[in-house]
């Protein structure tokens, strides 16, 4: 008997959260996040998707092809930031990339630039919290691998400093 009413808690349950899983499925691909779980007393749900890196690319290429050359000027950073990866400082958190600290103030590094170990190379933005991300040693920024206010993955290369 205690097996039929989990049953039909059980269905009760899978009936309410249905909306709130297709909730939390759009605010995953509103906010370009992975996974989300939410808790609400006996109820845990976890929303998770696989992102891959090839139609992020694909995203991201489609709008620079507008124009007859920009395919083969948008192929050459993204082969050589694919080559130079290793040296390249990751995002340590999903968010915004920053360039700069303001809309109006230059940008905190640009290539070629000498930086040291501990300065600002930009700023990801996560939940309304501004995060430096720090150069960990003294080199010369070689690439800068996003855009100002581009959304981030974690792990994902942002800055190659050799």
């Amino acid at each position: 008997m205690g097996h039929d009413n989990g049953d039909k808690n059980a269905a009760e349950n899978m009936a309410i959260d249905s909306a709130l899983v297709r909730e939390l499925a759009e605010l995953l691909a509103d906010t370009g996040l992975s996974e989300i779980e939410v808790e609400d007393g006996k109820r845990k749900i976890r929303v998770a998707r696989t992102l891959t890196a090839a139609p992020v690319t694909q995203m991201v290429a489609a709008p620079m092809a507008a124009p007859a050359a920009a395919p083969a000027a948008a192929a050459a950073p993204v082969a050589e930031a694919a080559a130079d990866v290793a040296g390249a400082i990751k995002s340590p958190m999903v968010g915004t990339a920053y360039l700069s600290p303001d809309p109006s103030a230059a940008a905190f590094v640009s290539v070629g630039q000498q930086v040291k170990a501990g300065d600002t190379l930009l700023i990801v933005e996560a939940m309304k919290v501004m995060n430096p991300i720090t150069a960990p040693a003294s080199g010369t920024v070689k690439a800068i691998l996003v855009e100002n206010a581009q959304p981030v993955e974690y792990d994902q290369p942002l800055v190659v400093i050799a």
